[in-house]
């Protein structure tokens, strides 16, 4: 699996939230790292993973967010690094880390620190699942409240301990929706855009299905802050 760790949520050090608090959400995050992940550390995240005695395989971004002395201690920290002008460029930090995991045809990409303040910031993130997709990688954003993927066809939903899963269309229109393990089915059903049906499901097993006949399907597994 590759990892990608952007400066999102990541730069906890802005959060109000008191430090113990911060520190057991960080460590959830980095527990999800496992042996023979290739770690790939864009911008900031790439000091964050460093902070917290994560090695990236790779750091990649225009590094305008991190200081000289940053920069030095990724470079010394990490096995590669990429920089990119942060003027001349036509991809966010992210989209680059996303291009550059997708070269390595991994199983699965998991993307930590994409959500945050920036709303525009957080949909494109969401959107860039799509590029997973059309490569046949499953792809997942993780904070401490969400799990977000994305299918196009079927899939397994795992009870990852969040309270709700909620389904919303990426495309105009969803259709063909059956799903099993959820206390509310649903039977070859669509959704639209701006419908709010699909919103706080529960599974009532340890793990639903998901089969879907046409469009592209949201499936956030969320719990309250």
């Amino acid at each position: 699996m590759a990892i990608l760790s952007n400066k999102g949520e990541l730069n906890y050090e802005s959060s109000s939230r008191p430090y113990l608090y911060r520190r057991r959400i960080v460590r959830a995050l980095l527990d999800e790292i496992r042996e023979g992940d290739f770690i790939i550390g864009a911008d900031r995240g790439a000091l964050f993973l460093i902070e917290h005695g994560v090695h990236p395989d790779l750091a990649v971004g225009d590094f305008d967010s991190v200081t000289s002395d940053d920069m030095s201690r990724i470079h010394a920290a990490s096995k590669q690094v990429v920089e990119c002008d942060p003027i001349d460029k036509n991809l966010t930090d992210t989209e680059l880390a996303m291009e550059l995991a997708i070269e390595k045809s991994p199983e699965s990409i998991l993307i930590l620190g994409a959500t945050g303040t920036r709303l525009d910031h957080t949909l494109a993130n969401i959107h860039m699942l799509i590029r997973g997709l059309h490569h046949h990688i499953p792809c997942s954003i993780l904070d401490e409240n969400n799990w977000i993927s994305l299918t196009g066809s079927s899939c397994t939903v795992h009870n990852k301990g969040f309270t709700y899963v909620s389904l919303l269309p990426l495309t105009t229109e969803v259709s063909g929706i059956t799903l099993e393990g959820f206390e509310y089915p649903l039977n070859h059903a669509t959704l639209r855009l701006g419908q709010s049906l699909g919103v706080s499901n529960k599974l009532t097993e340890d793990r639903g299905m998901v089969h879907i006949e046409g469009g592209l399907l949201l499936i956030i597994q969320s719990k309250d802050a």
